[in-house]
């Protein structure tokens, strides 16, 4: 009994190719955004639409997922904190090996990142998720020049070029200011 709900909108079910190397199909669809993908200061937000096309061919291993998907970001920017909208467009390609339930063989370390398909359905969100993340920014910011915000008030410095503050005195040399001050009579 497979985990995988074929009804779900990143679940794509792969009886149609019949286990033929060389058949093949195209899939174009737009399925919500699952939760969390993306990074702290940018991502796709939940639920809003994903753009799928994409082919499933069959091969001897299992199936292979070619295609691109596409969507809107949202996040802000790590200089300045202004909002930032941006779109991301990613390649996606991967395998998904049919399960045999005869290989009672036990799993090692490169079966890790192997995607297998259960009852002959796979889950796109994985791989999604990979292609995205590593396609963000680490950094993202709203212009290459953004100047940030000022470390001493937290003001915006690409709305005040010109911003500056009076350099501090070191506390340690404060009480010399007294000698620099001209004498009262």
């Amino acid at each position: 009994m497979s985990t995988l709900d074929p009804r779900a909108p990143l679940v794509l079910d792969t009886r149609e190719l019949g286990r033929r190397p060389g058949s093949q199909r195209e899939v174009s669809r737009t399925a919500p955004a699952p939760a969390d993908l993306g990074i702290e200061v940018l991502s796709v937000v939940e639920g809003s639409p994903v753009e799928l096309d994409l082919r499933l061919e069959a091969v001897m291993e299992g199936v292979l997922v070619t295609g691109t998907a596409h969507a809107d970001l949202v996040g802000e920017c790590v200089r300045c904190l202004e909002p930032l909208h941006d779109e991301i467009d990613v390649d996606l390609q991967d395998l998904f090996v049919y399960a045999d339930k005869h290989d009672q063989r036990a799993p090692d370390d490169d079966d890790q990142d192997v995607r297998v398909l259960e009852d002959d359905v796979l889950d796109l969100e994985p791989l999604l998720r990979d292609a995205v993340v590593l396609a963000l920014p680490f950094q993202p910011l709203c212009r290459d020049d953004c100047p940030g915000l000022c470390p001493d008030c937290g003001a915006r410095l690409a709305d005040d070029p010109e911003h500056h503050h009076e350099d501090p005195i070191d506390p340690r040399w404060a009480g010399l200011t007294a000698l620099a001050e001209p004498e009262k009579p």
